[in-house]
């Protein structure tokens, strides 16, 4: 068990220095050598673990996708259903500076799927569990709805949520966030209050 610790802990230190390259100098910094040097390892060593850079990176993601959910899951219950879901948006968003330096290394990911094939897959899964997440979400705030309306509803709230984030991010980070808390809040409001039967649209 020590020795899986110990190797589970070394790769957590290397997915770390990843991170850390593409915030200072982009995706196009990592490789197996500058990776090496930020984990202050010998090359050998890393790749004694990671032998290719597609392995270093696909674990890198993987990672950050885990350390994602396990924030999700470990927010705190609430009997008002918007409240408990505005907390689990709120682990979505880049409010804190962990959370902000995630989304810009998920992106810069998503920027380089194109060229590392073994990225697209989590790119996709990341957004399916995004989408039913929302689905989730929608359901426990309505009790249920037609499948038609939950999936709009669902739609409309991953959208929102995914515009909301660039914005926070597009801010310098001292910026007041309160404003994409309000709009979250208000369209958490909306949804619980929608009726079972929606308009034609």
């Amino acid at each position: 068990m020590p020795k899986r610790i110990d190797r589970d802990a070394r790769k957590a230190q290397f997915a770390e220095a990843v991170w850390q390259i593409i915030l200072d100098r982009g995706i196009s910094g990592v490789s197996i050598r500058t990776v090496a040097d930020q984990a202050s390892v010998a090359v050998g060593s890393l790749r004694h673990v990671f032998p290719t850079r597609a392995e270093l990176v696909r674990f890198s993601a993987e990672l950050m996708m885990q350390r994602a959910r396990d924030r999700i899951l470990s927010t705190i219950p609430s009997a008002d259903p918007e409240l408990y879901a505005l907390e689990i948006l709120k682990n979505l968003l880049p409010l804190q500076p962990d959370s902000r330096a995630e989304l810009e290394i998920n992106l810069a990911l998503i920027a380089e799927s194109p060229a590392l094939p073994e990225l697209v897959q989590l790119r996709d899964d990341a957004y399916r569990q995004l989408g039913r997440l929302c689905v989730r979400l929608v359901e426990m705030l309505t009790g249920g709805l037609r499948d038609e309306d939950l999936v709009h509803e669902a739609r409309r709230l991953h959208a929102i949520i995914d515009g909301i984030a660039i914005h926070l991010l597009m801010e310098p980070p001292a910026e007041d966030s309160g404003w994409a808390i309000r709009i979250i809040q208000g369209e958490l409001h909306r949804i619980a209050h929608t009726p079972e039967k929606l308009p034609d649209r």
